[in-house]
């Protein structure tokens, strides 16, 4: 039975102060919750202040981004190590967002996974499809090649560390949202996918997130679908009442 794991996507909001009280504040709304894995994923600014209200908490410490190399001259850019050292133990890959507005491909995004996992770091690799993919009927096209793109060269003990983010990029702050089949659809795609790469028991355990405006108001039924595993929240999760609701799903 693959465990549930929610997490939140704070993209670029919160000031340090205002993601300190948000951690508070989310850490108290689920600190009974036991059987799933809970984490968030502020700014780099916020990542070490946030470390220390979640430390020793269920809730877990994300980072949105981070680059391949360990250090040099990349002005701008963030080390695995570096995240680290701030008290991270996930990051988020290849969000939508960093494909559509700063240029990254797949082969940026294995060179980061393949760093993320040498790191120790657990990695949420995101795919999905535009909306004119989708009505061009491309939307698995992309995401197998998505898919295979971030996992060449990763071996099959490798790939059981990593979990996967499917984001249909329409749905993502429109409000739109796949219909929990169709969410559940491209999930069990993107599982033959990976039992075509590696084996169907491999694919049996690689967590795979819904990440297209999941929100604590469909949540439930996205939950009850047998190839989801969780959910990356982006808007919902800048809320603690939204987002302990959606961590809290019920299936």
């Amino acid at each position: 039975m693959r465990r549930p794991f929610l997490a939140g996507n704070w993209k670029m909001n919160k000031t340090v102060p205002e993601a300190v009280a948000l951690a508070k504040e989310l850490v108290q709304a689920v600190a009974n919750v036991a059987d799933r894995d809970i984490v968030i994923c502020p700014t780099f600014p916020c990542l070490a202040p946030v470390a220390e209200v979640v430390r020793g908490t269920n809730v877990k410490l994300g980072a949105q981004n981070m680059y391949f190399e360990d250090s040099g001259a990349y002005t701008g850019e963030i080390s695995a190590d570096m995240l680290i050292s701030a008290g991270v133990e996930f990051v988020i890959l290849g969000h939508s967002e960093r494909r559509e507005y700063f240029g990254e491909t797949n082969q940026i995004v294995n060179k980061k996974l393949k760093k993320a996992l040498e790191k120790g770091l657990g990695p949420i690799v995101c795919v999905g499809e535009k909306l004119a993919e989708r009505e061009a009927g491309k939307a698995e096209a992309v995401v197998e090649d998505h898919v295979r793109g971030a996992f060449e060269g990763i071996t099959a003990s490798d790939a059981l560390k990593v979990t996967i983010a499917y984001e249909p990029v329409w749905a993502i702050g429109t409000g739109k949202t796949a219909t929990p089949d169709d969410a559940n659809a491209m999930h069990a795609f993107i599982r033959t996918v990976l039992g075509s790469i590696y084996s169907a028991d491999v694919a049996g355990k690689i967590r795979i997130q819904y990440g297209g405006s999941a929100n604590d108001k469909n949540i439930d039924d996205l939950m009850k679908m047998p190839d989801i595993d969780g959910a990356l929240v982006g808007g919902a999760s800048l809320k603690a009442d939204s987002f302990s609701r959606i961590v809290k799903f019920v299936s």
